[in-house]
């Protein structure tokens, strides 16, 4: 998928608009059943922590295919919920299951939510499940973020813990390392485990302008699929580039590598791996410091 360049971005962002709105973006889009259920272990809490009411207006950052979305829209049925991604196939998955559901007060727009000119004050609650990691600049993402939100206005963010606290990436990118030393993303790159120290969640959001910020740690098991093929092909599919470099040896071992710690966590529930995340809550003052 070529990824488009139509959408507005902070220049730290682009390269998240390339791999979102292009092949990655439209690779979660055709798995969308599978990622939707991934977390599902954690929907409880971070609703939970988020306390939506009837007439509230919800903010979904980086909504993907939109299932937090969705669920927002049926708890706030007498208010709204938007949702908000780079991905324009992730959004059109979105948009179809929404009305697939007789949703009809929710809406998707493909924005960069680190500049996007939100109508001020115009949300009283903002969610984003694993995604305020990936922004350029999180604190003027979450700056923005909470100018969409009223005065008093309440953040939740659902962000990994370290990768010790999470034996799905440690297990998976071991056997695809195949003994391979691999590179890190320098510190405060945009990536799953930026915000992973909860002082620096808290830091960030202070810094943004929030206050009475909480950091919640959970641990849950994370749903690959049914069973060791289903999950196989999707973690190949979404992890494959770590297999270039390799010679055809190499890369047959990583891939029985990668098959073997799979079967190892099959499940009559589906194939699990345990994780560790934060569910991290915050109240928007009405003024940031960086306004």
């Amino acid at each position: 998928m070529t990824p488009t360049d139509s959408v507005p971005v902070d220049p730290a962002n682009t390269a998240q608009r390339s791999a979102w709105d292009g092949d990655e973006g439209a690779f979660w889009a055709a798995h969308a059943d599978h990622f939707e259920r991934a977390l599902t272990a954690y929907h409880p809490r971070l609703f939970e922590t988020a306390a939506i009411t009837t007439r509230d207006r919800v903010l979904d950052v980086g909504c993907g295919t939109g299932r937090t979305t969705r669920d927002a829209a049926r708890i706030a049925s007498a208010g709204s919920a938007l949702g908000v991604d780079l991905s324009s196939a992730m959004l059109d998955v979105a948009r179809r299951r929404a009305t697939a559901e007789g949703l009809t007060n929710v809406t998707f727009e493909q924005v960069d939510a680190q500049v996007h000119g939100f109508a001020p004050a115009s949300c009283d609650v903002a969610i984003g499940a694993t995604s305020a990691m990936f922004f350029g600049d999180r604190v003027a993402a979450l700056v923005n973020i909470g100018r969409a939100l009223r005065p008093g206005g309440r953040v939740v963010l659902l962000t990994w813990q370290p990768p010790h606290c999470n034996e799905w990436i440690r297990e998976l990118t071991t056997a695809l390392a195949a003994g391979r030393e691999l590179p890190t993303p320098p510190p405060g790159a945009p990536g799953p485990f930026t915000l992973a120290d909860p002082d620096v969640l808290r830091a960030v959001l202070t810094e943004a302008g929030y206050h009475r910020v909480e950091v919640e740690g959970m641990s849950a098991p994370m749903w690959f699929g049914h069973a060791t093929e289903d999950a196989f092909g999707l973690v190949a599919g979404l992890l494959g580039w770590m297999l270039e470099g390799l010679d055809p040896p190499g890369r047959a071992r990583a891939l029985d590598d990668l098959r073997a710690t799979i079967a190892a966590h099959e499940t009559p529930d589906g194939v699990l791996y345990g994780s560790g995340a934060w569910i991290t809550s915050a109240t928007w003052a009405s003024v940031s410091p960086l306004s």
